[in-house]
């Protein structure tokens, strides 16, 4: 070793994190890097890059949070009361201002008790993924979905299972595959309402079948609602927690994008189950267990919730809403201009739609991932690969951006297109 032979070192990293599905992050991070370079010569080298690929419009002021929110969390920073490492599940205050606050929507009442916060609601997936992961169980995923749910089941060696979500039906739920793909060891189905991708809202009607389809197989529901109440077409949003007399529910949420501060990471798990169930089935010994040995949510944020809550005014969310519904309206009817693009439902909810690429139209394109990839890098436009969602050959586009910029990234594709189309 002393005379200069390589030393043979015992440790590696984990592969595991290397195979795990694309993430949202990791394919962001590559179309960013695609980029066009000042120097390169290419198409328009001057322009500002279009994020139409991310569910985060805090850069833009029409969609700052509102001044309630700020002064609720300076109000417990000097307050000094929320320095201090909190309890398992929560600073109380703050998980009964969120029961109280979820359970206007619902048939029965929620305590703190129902309510466990988590950083964000990517914390509130982790736990629950691996809540569920005994050996041999499986889960049913949507496909298109939210690829963090199977990132962290790979990781967890939780089989998943896929159904198929229906465009020509607006998306909904094909509960004939789910029905054909569960089995004794299915535990749960996750469903996504407002819906990451596809920006559809599940009727009233949908989600009681989703709960007798359940219920008949004996698994729970977790249902991700971060996207609650941010709807502004014909469906009202419906929190799953309503069927709950059906079927036990878990709901996953977070105040990341009706406050529109994703970087708060504040999220919590909802436990929807008045008749128990979870707590014989041990799956509240198993999250407080979980709870036990992760990091919790930082604690002046937690304080600040009761304060947020209380304050926020109602002309807040309706302004927002607002520019959302003027938002969708633009992407439908441009997508339309744009043949390489189909956009099969106007979006009603969530901050993003997905629309099929017609790749038949186009030259020298392969697939999503190339036309992402030369969309970045031409025109300076950032979209998301559908692949990345799990429906290849279709992309995801985020709306929630202040309009001119929305409108000049939808110009920039159509002339993308027009420089890539096939000549008739």
């Amino acid at each position: 070793m002393e005379n200069g032979s390589q030393r043979k070192w015992q440790f590696g990293g984990n592969e595991e994190l290397n195979t795990a599905a694309i993430s949202v992050r990791g394919a962001l991070a590559m179309l960013m890097n695609n980029v066009n370079n000042p120097d390169d010569g290419d198409h328009h080298p001057q322009r500002p890059t279009i994020m139409l690929g991310r569910g985060d419009p805090t850069e833009f002021r029409s969609f700052w949070t509102t001044q309630s929110a700020v002064d609720a969390v300076t109000d417990a920073l000097q307050s000094f009361k929320f320095n201090s490492y909190c309890p398992t599940g929560g600073v109380l205050e703050a998980r009964r201002a969120i029961a109280e606050y979820l359970s206007r929507d619902l048939s029965h009442k929620l305590l703190a008790e129902d309510v466990y916060l988590t950083g964000g609601c990517t914390q509130a997936i982790e736990i629950m993924v691996s809540v569920l992961a005994r050996p041999g169980s499986n889960i049913l995923l949507p496909r298109p979905g939210y690829p963090q749910y199977e990132a962290r089941a790979s990781f967890d060696h939780l089989e998943v299972r896929h159904f198929d979500l229906l465009p020509e039906k607006g998306w909904e739920v094909d509960l004939d595959a789910v029905e054909a793909l569960a089995d004794h060891n299915t535990a749960a189905i996750v469903i996504i309402n407002p819906s990451n991708p596809c920006g559809n809202v599940f009727t009233y009607q949908h989600l009681e079948k989703i709960a007798e389809t359940a219920k008949k197989l004996g698994i729970f529901v977790i249902s991700d609602e971060v996207y609650g109440h941010l709807t502004f077409g014909s469906n009202p949003f419906v929190p799953m927690g309503k069927f709950s007399s059906t079927v036990p529910v878990i709901t996953l949420g977070s105040i990341s994008k009706t406050w529109i501060v994703p970087g708060w990471k504040l999220g919590w798990i909802e436990k929807n189950d008045p008749k128990g169930i979870f707590d014989k089935t041990g799956i509240v010994d198993s999250i407080k267990n979980y709870l036990d040995i992760t990091t919790d949510p930082a604690t002046f944020i937690q304080g600040a919730i009761p304060q947020i809550f209380e304050r926020t005014k109602e002309t807040f969310f309706s302004n927002i809403i607002g520019i959302m519904r003027e938002a969708a309206d633009i992407v439908y009817e441009m997508t339309k201009e744009i043949p390489c693009l189909t956009c099969p439902h106007k979006p009603q909810g969530s901050m993003v739609v997905l629309v099929k690429l017609n790749l038949s139209t186009l030259e020298g394109i392969d697939d999503d991932i190339q036309f992402c990839l030369k969309l970045a890098k031409e025109e300076s436009v950032i979209v998301l690969p559908g692949v990345t969602v799990g429906l290849k050959n279709w992309l995801r586009i985020t709306f929630a951006v202040e309009l001119p910029v929305l409108e000049d990234g939808l110009q920039r594709i159509k002339a993308f297109y027009q420089r890539h189309s096939k000549k008739q």
